[in-house]
């Protein structure tokens, strides 16, 4: 984290997804050398965080564990896995699996897409740096390279799309989490921050933090 950030605190509500946030387009993926697929995009490697096992299935368990690693609760965790998997798993699932429908497949994340966001991915899933770098020149007006919770609901009001509700609560759930598990000791969530979202390396921080 940037300078002057605060440890992250946990989140006392139930987190409608940070991978939900999830919304992402399949790109190709390769094998690595050790069998463990190679994902592409972004929001794949964003997602990929929570598949310990590198098999491009991300179960409901390994979807609760890697919540608790990165600061939530157990009742949080199990809250949000539950919520997560149940809502991603189905539009992810190819129509010959044969595993649990609340499994969320890697590689067909895109199906989970909510509309009413930055456009900071496009279609394929990839980050977009111009449209991220959008949200501060509009929205940073206290400090640049940085919003308050204010400039963040402003964001998120301007981007919503005509009676998408769904992907207002999306959009919300996801900002808020971020917020509330990343903003520094003055209520600003940084720049650097949000950019480490959206290929999870934000989460891998986190648990380090946490010691895991």
């Amino acid at each position: 984290m940037a300078a002057g950030q605060r440890r992250p605190s946990l989140l006392a509500v139930v987190p409608v997804p940070l991978l939900l946030l999830i919304v992402v387009s399949f790109g190709s993926q390769a094998a690595a050398a050790g069998g463990a697929p190679v994902w592409t995009t972004a929001l794949q490697q964003h997602v990929a965080y929570f598949d310990s096992d590198n098999d491009g299935i991300v179960t409901y368990s390994e979807t609760e564990e890697g919540l608790r690693r990165i600061g939530l609760g157990v009742a949080t965790a199990t809250a949000a896995a539950a919520l997560i998997n149940g809502v991603i798993g189905p539009k992810t699932r190819p129509d010959n699996a044969t595993t649990s429908r609340m499994d969320i497949y890697v590689e067909n994340i895109h199906k989970g897409m909510h509309g009413s966001d930055t456009g900071s991915y496009d279609a394929q899933g990839r980050f977009v740096q111009a449209k991220f770098d959008e949200i501060f020149v509009k929205y940073a007006n206290a400090k640049p390279n940085a919003l308050n919770q204010t400039e963040l609901e402003e964001m998120r009001h301007a981007n919503r799309g005509s009676n998408d509700y769904s992907g207002w609560a999306a959009s919300k759930a996801e900002w808020d989490m971020l917020y509330s598990l990343a903003k520094d000791n003055d209520g600003f969530l940084q720049k650097d921050t949000a950019r480490a979202v959206y290929n999870g390396s934000l989460f891998v921080t986190l648990a380090k933090q946490n010691g895991n």
